[in-house]
């Protein structure tokens, strides 16, 4: 289980270092409803989270047969696939680096509801392109690993913390710390709008080579 742990490292940074997220996050907490929306925004992230990499889980289990422990060829070409798309959507975040201009819906957050900001958190990571194809590689890393049923549900869970790690963090710090981290997460906030691109193309490349070495390994 400790290699697969260490797999799914990498896959759980990239997702809690995606920039979008994060500045919801920060935009939901300095909102006027910024504790019911925060709290619902971390939630739908975590649940997006756990759920899509729950469902690979075991589609890939039925991939590789109950009795296959090695990783089949196909789920071998399936990392080889999730790898070059994620290569292929760092290619389109770096082309798009120069690109500065906020999503629209950021600039209705102040009226979001909790329902609404738990919704959001559910699209950004269960739904999203670049964070969907990360939780689907973890989840095919998990189900085609030589995992009980019980330590599927650990890595799993693990994989969730880690990967939601940075929304977490961003929420429950804001709630121990309003007036000592407003400024710091303001500053990250207009950082992390102004680098998204740039940040995510990086993030995408190398998890991205990490999964297709996986897949080749696996050949």
């Amino acid at each position: 289980m400790g290699s697969v742990l260490g797999d799914l490292l990498p896959l759980a940074v990239g997702v809690a270092i995606s920039p979008i997220p994060i500045v919801a996050a920060i935009l939901m907490i300095l909102s006027r409803n910024a504790s019911g929306t925060g709290t619902g925004f971390a939630l739908g992230w975590v649940a997006g989270i756990a759920v899509v990499t729950t469902v690979i889980v075991a589609l890939s289990g039925v991939l590789g047969g109950s009795q296959d422990r090695e990783p089949s060829t196909a789920e071998s070409w399936i990392k080889i696939a999730l790898g070059v798309a994620l290569v292929a959507l760092a290619a389109a975040q770096w082309r798009r680096r120069t690109d500065r201009e906020p999503p629209g819906w950021m600039t209705a957050i102040d009226e979001f509801t909790v329902v609404k900001a738990a919704g959001l958190g559910v699209l950004l990571s269960a739904v999203n392109p670049k964070n969907l194809l990360l939780c689907v590689s973890a989840g095919v890393t998990i189900g085609s690993a030589d995992l009980s049923v019980g330590e599927r549900v650990f890595t799993v869970a693990v994989f969730t913390v880690l990967a939601a790690a940075s929304v977490l963090a961003v929420v429950l710090g804001y709630r121990v710390a309003a007036d000592r981290l407003r400024p710091t997460l303001d500053s990250t906030r207009r950082w992390l709008q102004a680098n998204n691109h740039a940040v995510m193309a990086i993030v995408l490349l190398v998890m991205g080579a990490v999964v297709i070495g996986k897949g080749i390994g696996g050949l």
